[in-house]
This record gives structure tokens, C-alpha cells and sequence, in this order.
């Protein structure tokens, strides 16, 4: 069965296809995605501009077409921050449903820690025992902890690489009273999630999920994403505070000349370094793993797993995908998706 999951993020929008059947891992068909970050779209009221909704309600209308070409039994499509905080999000989620017949869910950002750790577990089993996943996206910072399945306890805070680098990082490259104050303020802003998680006990294994911690690790000496997401790969705290300090001196432009650093997001790598390693510091964490499934993946896993025993909704001018739940755990809500 092939299912696809539409991601509008802060910084990109991407649609990937998966072909799964029971028993057998998702196996990635066809990625379709393009660089739009609708921050970037804000007026001074701080609602998405005319432009930004066009491109959007673009992007959109192609990424139904091409999951339609390629025979998508079933569309997951939602959203993050960049639409759940503009001042204007519900009336874009409007403008995109009336023109595309397309409904994008608006996932909280517990919503989106509980199902990126799902992903996390799914891949590493249950011999990881006590899992611990950040995650580091646009406009916010993800944090979930759990044994089970689905998290005993998911945070989201406003960290996100790109938020930060616009609200705290004028300079390029930064200066050092700017960055000061943002170590201070991701400090004090990660001080009481990390003390509510930190009481579920030490986990077994930490993970890093999103495209900074992977980037972050491959300019710490992590293989190329061409190995392939088998290879194991790791990310030192102590590798963290050296280059990050490194990132500081660097223009974007000197940062895009990194190894697996893209011109998109070299401008908020450094505001991701000082986030990962804060979190990583707060922890307690020496080492982290970093897991090639995330967010994208857990949705389209528990999706799955509801096509099981609902079978699968047409992909026609209603684009939906039933129920994905998060979990009966306090502080992580279910989410109806297009119910």
C-alpha cells in the first residue's frame, strides 16, 4: 500500500510517498519537496502575506497531483508552527482546503514530540528500553521521553534554529553580546522541561532527530548521508562545544561550505548548535545517536497501523487520513486528523 505524508514545515515543504505493507518497514518511494519558508512570508502583524499563501496553496495543489500520478492510497497532509502561530493560520488552513480540497492538520508541538518519538522507537525496538529524542525544527524544539510505544511525557518550546536566528541573531556572523544573551535565554527556557522530563528517570538511549542534529554530527566527523541510514552515527557533546563555537566566527556563507550543510539552513546552524548543546548540557548527555526517522516517519507508521483495521480513505478531492493518536500519557494529546 502506498501512503504519502505532506510536511509544510518552517523551513521547507515536502511530500514523501512510502509503500508499506504489514510486517514489512516502510520503504521510501518518491520525495517531492521545495524550499518555502513561510516565516519568511510574515507581515508586521505577523500573519502570512498574499505571496506566501499563493506559494503555499501551490505547493500543495502539486503535491496532490503528484501523489495522485503515483497511485497515493491515502494522503496524511499537516502543519507546524509556521502556520499554527502566524496571526492569520486558521484562515490560511481555509485558503488551502478551499482551493485544493486538501486539509492540513495542525499538529501541537507535544503532538509533534509524541510522534517523532514514536519513530524513534519504532526504529531502534524495544531493547533501547528508556528512549530520550530531541528535535530541532524551525520555529520549535521538541523534547519526549518514554519506554512504551508513545512518550511518558512530550515538551515543545519556542527553539526553533530558525526562530531564534531571526528573533536573537542579527549579525552574520553574530555578535558576541547577541550570542551571549541567547545562551542565557535558551538556558532559562529549557530549565523547567528538561526538570519535568529529568524526573522520569535516566534514559537508556538519547536520540537527535531533524535535519541540524544530522547536520551537526556530520560536521563533527559523522559518515555522509550517501552511506546510507544504517550507519550508525553519533553526536558528542564535547565535538558540539568546540564547533559551535567555530559556527560563531563563521559567516552563513562559510557555514554553507560545510559538509552536509545546505545553503538553506546555514544561516540558523549556529542558533541550532547553541540549542543542541544546552539540551545536551541540561541532560546531562555526553553522546546522542541520530536517528534517520522522525516526525514525517511516525505519522505515516501510525497511520499504518490504523489502516490495519480501517482500510485506507480515497485520494480524491477530500484529501484525509482518519485518527492518529498519541498515546493515553498525561501531557501528550490525542490528535483527530481530517476526522
Amino acid at each position: 500500500m502506498r501512503l504519502g505524508v505532506l510536511d509544510i514545515g518552517s523551513n521547507t515543504v515536502h511530500l514523501l510517498l512510502v509503500d508499506a505493507y504489514p510486517g514489512a518497514r516502510p520503504a521510501a518511494f518518491a520525495s517531492h519537496k521545495r524550499p518555502l519558508a513561510l516565516v519568511s512570508f510574515l507581515d508586521d502583524a505577523g500573519a502570512i502575506n498574499e505571496q506566501g499563501q499563493r506559494e503555499l496553496v501551490d505547493f500543495v495543489q502539486e503535491a496532490s497531483r503528484f501523489a495522485k500520478r503515483h497511485r497515493a492510497a491515502d494522503l496524511l497532509a499537516f502543519c507546524t508552527s509556521a502556520i499554527r502561530e502566524a496571526a492569520n493560520g486558521q484562515a490560511v488552513l481555509d485558503r488551502v482546503v478551499e482551493q485544493t480540497g486538501v486539509t492540513l492538520t495542525e499538529l501541537t508541538g507535544e503532538q509533534e514530540a509524541g510522534m517523532t518519538y514514536h519513530a524513534v522507537r519504532r526504529w531502534f525496538g524495544w531493547g533501547a528500553e528508556t528512549i530520550l529524542d530531541l528535535d530541532i525544527g524551525g520555529g520549535s524544539f521538541e523534547m519526549a521521553i518514554g519506554t512504551d510505544d508513545f512518550p511518558a511525557a512530550a515538551r515543545s518550546v519556542p527553539l526553533g534554529a530558525g526562530r531564534l536566528t531571526r528573533e536573537r541573531l542579527p549579525g552574520d556572523p553574530p555578535g558576541t553580546r547577541d550570542l551571549k544573551a541567547l545562551r542565557a535565554y535558551v538556558r532559562e527556557t529549557l530549565s523547567a522541561p528538561v526538570g519535568e522530563l529529568a524526573a522520569f528517570g535516566a534514559p537508556t538511549l538519547v536520540a537527535g532527530t531533524s535535519k541540524t542534529f544530522r547536520s551537526l554530527a556530520r560536521i563533527t566527523g559523522a559518515a555522509p548521508s550517501a552511506e546510507g541510514p544504517y550507519v550508525k552515527r553519533v553526536l558528542r557533546h564535547a565535538d558540539l562545544k568546540l564547533w559551535t563555537h567555530r559556527l560563531a566566527a563563521m559567516t552563513a556563507g562559510q557555514r554553507a561550505e560545510l559538509p552536509g550543510v545546505s545553503e538553506v539552513r546555514a544561516p540558523q546552524l549556529l542558533a541550532g548548535a547553541v540549542v543542541a548543546e544546552a539540551a545536551m548540557a541540561a541532560f546531562g548527555i555526553k553522546s546522542l545517536r541520530i536517528c534517520p526517522w522522525a516526525l514525517r516517519e511516525g505519522l505515516i507508521l501510525r497511520r499504518f497501523d490504523h489502516l490495519m483495521f480501517d482500510g485506507p480513505l480515497p485520494l480524491g478531492s477530500s484529501v484525509g487520513v482518519g485518527q492518529v493518536e498519541l498515546g493515553q500519557r498525561p501531557g501528550v494529546p490525542a490528535v483527530d486528523v481530517n476526522e
